[in-house]
């Protein structure tokens, strides 16, 4: 199949997977001065502020991150935002004022509202890592751009919704879609991911056909995206793509249309590749939950024994093809998440 899809990689962007293979390595290798020494034979409390612990997405994140913590002389408090920005800045203050802890992992609603306690944090001691979704103003990037954090594992969300975008028009090519007129289904239209991965999912369908024609929110559940998507068919027939992530995705499945629709998603979910291999959905671009859960706690524990700081980590950057799975490479991949 031709390749419609640049690779997951910018000159200077974070470091691909074998990175994140070698600082695995490096994080159990690396020596320590005898102050440091005490640091290490000591068990470690661990901060997880978490934006949503029912969210199917952070199930893996989080088990991975606690299976990290166990096997290393850590427990890992969970702190759960329930999708509120608000609560999750509390949160945080909470954490730093009174939680005892070694280091804190976040994983941000919103991509600025955490930075200035970031910086109360470390200016305490206390090691933070950021994880998943952006913290910064830059949201094409997974660069660290907060001073004094000792890591950063994320994705990109821009380069997600350009992907995302290029999927869409690569369905509509492949299955005679004219015109193309997609209900666009966002997570929380007003968070920061989904700014960004609009943005991206604009960007990579100007000037090609490709026209929105209704949008709604799922709120990371198929049921909300079950109903988002009958209300935009309902006031929108001419509906023949709907693009959004892998739980609202599997929502539209659900939906009974009258012509043929082909669902697009993000997340490389379980229920996404199922989706692939059935036929049933045209493609979805793979997210790695777990791996960043594993890597972020990796890294946070190797920042508190040692003083060690990485760079940005960005784990999806070797992927097939770029991460985006139709049914010709649908077996090279495998879910880290259920959907």
């Amino acid at each position: 199949m031709q390749r419609f899809f640049r690779l997951r990689s910018r000159a200077g962007a974070a470091l691909s997977l074998m990175g994140v293979v070698a600082l695995a390595t490096a994080i159990a290798a690396v020596g320590t001065s005898s102050a440091a020494a005490k640091t290490q034979s000591g068990h470690l409390k661990i901060a997880y502020l978490s934006f949503a612990v029912n969210n199917s997405y952070d199930a893996p994140m989080l088990a991975a991150a606690k299976a990290v913590a166990a096997k290393n002389n850590a427990t890992l408090q969970v702190f759960d935002a329930n999708n509120s920005p608000t609560t999750q800045y509390s949160q945080f203050q909470d954490a730093i004022t009174g939680g005892g802890f070694s280091g804190i992992i976040t994983q941000p609603i919103e991509s600025t509202n955490l930075i200035s306690l970031v910086k109360k944090a470390v200016a305490k001691g206390i090691k933070v890592v950021n994880m998943d979704q952006v913290m910064g103003p830059k949201l094409d990037t997974a660069d660290v751009q907060v001073k004094g954090l000792s890591g950063n594992v994320t994705f990109d969300p821009l380069l997600m919704g350009e992907d995302l975008g290029a999927l869409v028009v690569q369905a509509c090519k492949a299955e005679k879609l004219k015109p193309c007129d997609v209900g666009y289904l966002y997570d929380i239209k007003a968070s920061a991911l989904d700014v960004a991965i609009r943005n991206g999912f604009d960007l990579a369908t100007k000037g090609k056909g490709v026209t929105v024609v209704s949008s709604g929110q799922d709120y990371f559940t198929p049921a909300d995206g079950l109903t988002a998507v009958q209300t935009m068919v309902q006031g929108n027939s001419s509906i023949n793509v709907i693009a959004g992530s892998d739980q609202g995705i599997e929502g539209a499945q659900r939906v009974s249309f009258s012509h043929k629709v082909a669902l697009v998603g993000y997340g490389g979910s379980g229920a996404g590749i199922a989706g692939v291999k059935s036929g049933k959905w045209y493609g979805t671009i793979v997210q790695d939950p777990a791996s960043e859960g594993r890597v972020a706690t990796q890294q946070l524990i190797s920042a508190i024994r040692t003083g060690v700081t990485y760079p940005g980590t960005n784990p999806l950057t070797t992927l097939p093809n770029g991460g985006i799975i139709t049914k010709a490479n649908v077996s090279q991949f495998k879910a880290e998440w259920a959907g």
